[in-house]
């Protein structure tokens, strides 16, 4: 079970110190999506490649410009733009994309990494939970508007007025 293998790397990450947190949170920025796009290219999927090369470019334009327009304060003090959290565009772009082409399967550790990444973030002051959630809202919608699916099954929250619903598509 992917669980099982994956819990040991989250026990390890779970309270590092703020520095080694800065810095896994910066490699996972990175070795996700470079995760994503290594999937593609073992499993042959070119065109899957091509579909998350054009969510990543678009959900990290996305966060480039709103970085500007809204040219927030991060919770440091420091005048770099906060919000939205490039860290969390990035790393949930990834998780998505694999989740999305390829299922929970390989989405659910990447998603792990990424809400650790995101949750990093806000622990060593850096952003705040608005720049985090939005960053990662930009990363899902992307890939869920630009990947098709290519797992047989696939598994979406729908948010109603009175509770959630799950959604799902059987592929035959």
């Amino acid at each position: 079970m992917w669980f099982k293998r994956l819990l040991p790397l989250l026990l390890l990450l779970a309270s590092p110190a703020k520095a080694d947190s800065e810095q896994l949170a910066s490699a996972l920025r990175i070795a996700l999506p470079a995760a994503a796009a290594g999937t593609a290219l073992w499993k042959e999927d070119y065109d899957g490649l091509w579909q998350f090369g054009l969510s990543f470019a678009a959900s990290s334009a996305t966060t480039l410009v709103l970085k500007s327009a809204v040219d927030a304060d991060r919770p440091d003090g420091s005048d770099n733009d906060s919000f939205p959290s490039g860290h969390a565009t990035n790393a949930f772009s990834a998780a998505a994309y694999l989740q999305r082409r390829y299922g929970w399967q390989y989405g659910a550790p990447a998603y792990a990494l990424a809400s650790w990444t995101a949750v990093s973030r806000v622990n060593t002051n850096d952003h705040n939970w608005a720049d985090v959630l939005a960053g990662a809202a930009i990363g899902i919608a992307f890939n869920q508007w630009l990947v098709d699916p290519q797992a047989p099954v696939q598994l979406a929250p729908v948010v109603l007025d009175d509770g959630l619903m799950i959604s799902g598509i059987v592929t035959f």
